[in-house]
């Protein structure tokens, strides 16, 4: 991708600032006013005929009398008079214009139509917006925003980007950095995304030296494969992600023919996606910043093992409490570390073999603390440490900070702080300092847990499954498939299913029963049945004897309560002992292909034991798709049960995903369920399946 225009964008050596107003309290006014207050150093073209001067700065009738094309223009004008000026400047070759009006494509129909006009209007030069607040490029002193947030001082220039599809929380996200000491590179808020949308600035701030943690506001996605590639490629440079997706609300479970789109809701999905990318989901907007700064820090945490270093017993418990809903670990110091941590602190009643270490009795003494954060960051037996700034530190922050400011060129772990007391100079000065330090315990443990997710996350950024698809089998029609043309289906991809004929009369059911052994099952076969168990179409383990009589007992129960046509009888082995699983897969209309996996067989949906990620999958795809199910432990071998072929069950996933792929736009649905995973070395076997085909 060529992101030259859009270097032009965020660090323009030239602004024009279309519609400037010599009122520095209005909207129109304040870009002017913001570009000098923060040091832009080049040149600022004012364009508005009603004025010759604006404080200070020549102002400019028209765009044709500005004495060069300016790298980047803000247009502050409204939608009815916005399209001109694009047009205007693309003529004139600028790089590219941020238009901040709304009423464009966020509104109605007329809207998308301007918001249209608008794009042709501008040719090759690119457009951010409409409807943005702008760009904030606090590296390079560049504010082409007319956000209130930057009537603030003290913007500190760091290594954290923020791509936001919203304009106000660029502003929430500029003030709140501030008001905690986190530096920032580049905000960009995007807009409706006419042209420029939130993918062409994930590659952009992936090129970008300055910037080495991107932190995503997303409402939506327009192209979801661009957006994989973008953050997939950010992974592999090492940049580390965060990402706050509002509309966590499940928005209702999808009315299909399948379990699966009950299983597998919208913002599940999104969860899958950032998984896949190596992203981590903030879960509170708080927790943006929150994990920004703790992975803008160089170190990871290989383990999940803390220890919590505390001047009060309290607020030690708080955090660990926090982190161990999480899944870390508190572990008493090993007793080497206890006989060091003794030896700095013989105060009478100090104990150390427990874990959060208290401090509470040695007082405040720099060198005690320093002393215990380098024998606990030295030590073996942690993977970070948490030191908790309590209230007495209020009246002498520099009698904490010092310490752990200093520790920090020494240490190879995290060292977090969580202050507890309301001390935002402590805060602040900590986040100036490299320590990431939080206002409450919640906000410290999901920066825990993200240093230690982000721990590999480049090493598995892996590409998708590039196997060859086979051709679709032939497909007789759209619609749905009956189970025997499902299963047929799956076969013709590698996913073995249970030995099967079809019977169109008991007695013929009979005749394939005897070659199927002692026991078999039997199903109405019907593809406008898509859950037989539901009308009395299933029965388990029919000696063969009774296959005629339970034959003629199932269709009458059938008939009872459905008016489908029946096609026969489905004659099947018993597939033996094994672990049910559910194989599935759905279309979201904006997220495009997803798989799911889980527990299956009739109680699916009770149990909604499930994982899920978009399609194509990957090796590792799936094998964390398996180590999220409760079921994993049935599937390793539970109560001395045989472990099962675990790795027969993955070749299937990612089979079953290739099909689906190859099958494209002609696949409305697919489910097997159950598929049943057998003892290692028997691979797996498809029980039941429902295919929905369109034309």
């Amino acid at each position: 991708m060529d992101l030259s225009s859009i270097d032009r964008l965020i660090r323009p050596q030239s602004v024009a600032i279309i519609g400037a107003s010599a009122d520095p309290t209005k909207t129109a006014g304040r870009p002017l006013r913001y570009l000098k207050r923060h040091g832009f150093a080049g040149a600022i073209y004012p364009v508005n005929p009603r004025y010759d001067d604006l404080d200070g700065t020549r102002c400019y009738p028209d765009i044709a009398s500005l004495p060069a094309a300016p790298d980047a223009a803000i247009i502050l004008v409204g939608a009815e008079r916005a399209e001109g000026y694009v047009r205007d400047l693309s003529a004139r070759g600028v790089g590219a214009a941020i238009v901040l009006a709304g009423g464009y494509a966020e509104v109605d129909g007329e809207g998308q139509s301007r918001q249209a006009a608008l794009r042709a209007a501008a040719g090759s030069m690119r457009i951010l917006g409409p409807n943005t607040v702008g760009i904030v490029n606090v590296t390079d002193r560049v504010t082409l925003s007319a956000s209130g947030a930057l009537d603030i001082d003290g913007l500190r220039a760091g290594s954290i980007g923020l791509v936001s599809q919203s304009g106000g929380i660029l502003g929430s996200v500029l003030s709140r950095a501030a008001f905690r000491g986190a530096a920032l590179s580049r905000l960009i808020a995007t807009g409706n995304e006419a042209d420029l949308e939130i993918s062409d600035f994930i590659d952009y701030l992936v090129e970008d030296p300055e910037t080495s943690v991107i932190a995503l506001y997303i409402e939506g996605l327009r192209n979801a494969d661009r957006f994989r590639r973008s953050a997939l490629a950010a992974s592999r440079a090492g940049k580390a992600m965060v990402v706050y997706k509002v509309g966590r609300s499940e928005a209702g479970a999808r009315s299909t023919q399948s379990h699966t789109g009950a299983l597998a809701g919208e913002d599940r999905l999104y969860d899958a996606l950032f998984a896949q990318v190596g992203a981590v989901r903030a879960e509170r907007f708080s927790d943006l910043i929150d994990i920004a700064m703790a992975l803008s820090i160089k170190q990871r945490m290989p383990g999940k093992r803390l220890a919590i270093l505390t001047t009060t017993g309290g607020a030690g418990a708080l955090v660990a409490d926090a982190c161990g809903l999480l899944g870390y670990d508190t572990p008493a110091p090993s007793p080497d570390i206890s006989a060091q941590l003794g030896e700095l602190l013989k105060d009478d009643g100090f104990s150390a073999d427990r874990n959060p270490i208290d401090l509470t009795l040695a007082g405040l003494q720099p060198h005690i603390l320093k002393g215990a954060i380098a024998a606990l960051t030295q030590s073996a037996d942690f993977d970070a440490v948490v030191t908790v700034v309590g209230s007495s530190s209020v009246g002498q922050p520099e009698l904490v900070a010092k310490p752990l400011v200093e520790a920090l060129a020494s240490i190879d772990k995290p060292l977090l702080a969580y202050v507890s007391p309301s001390a935002p100079d402590i805060l602040r000065h900590l986040n100036a300092s490299g320590v990431p330090a939080f206002e409450n315990p919640e906000g410290c443990a999901a920066a825990i847990d993200a240093l230690y997710r982000m721990r590999r996350v480049a090493a598995e950024a892996e590409d998708a499954d590039t196997i060859a698809v086979m051709p679709a089998a032939h497909l007789p029609h759209e619609g749905v498939l009956n189970e025997a043309e499902s299963k047929q289906l799956f076969s013709s991809y590698g996913i073995p299913g249970v030995r099967e004929a079809i019977a169109r009369s008991p007695e013929e059911a009979v005749r394939i029963a005897e070659g199927f052994g002692s026991r078999v099952v039997l199903k109405i076969l019907s593809r406008a049945i898509a859950h037989k168990s539901d009308v009395g179409g299933v029965r388990v383990g029919v000696a063969v004897a009774n296959v005629a009589e339970a034959c003629r007992t199932m269709q009458t129960a059938v008939q009872a309560k459905t008016d489908a046509v029946l096609e026969g009888f489905l004659v099947q082995e018993m597939a033996g002992e094994g672990v049910e699983v559910i194989l599935g897969y759905l279309r979201d209309p904006q997220l495009g292909p997803a798989i799911l996996l889980g527990g299956g067989g009739i109680a699916a949906e009770v149990y909604n034991d499930t994982a899920v990620r978009l399609a194509p999958l990957t090796a590792s795809d799936v094998a964390s798709m398996i180590d999220e199910l409760a079921i994993r432990r049935l599937l390793a071998g539970y109560r001395g049960k045989p472990a099962c072929d675990i790795a027969a069950l993955s070749d299937a996933v990612l089979a079953f995903s290739r099909m689906c792929l190859a099958l494209g736009d002609r696949l409305a649905e697919a489910e097997i369920n159950p598929l049943f995973v057998l003892p290692e070395g028997q691979g797996v076997k498809a029980a039941d399946g429902l295919v929905v085909l369109r034309k």
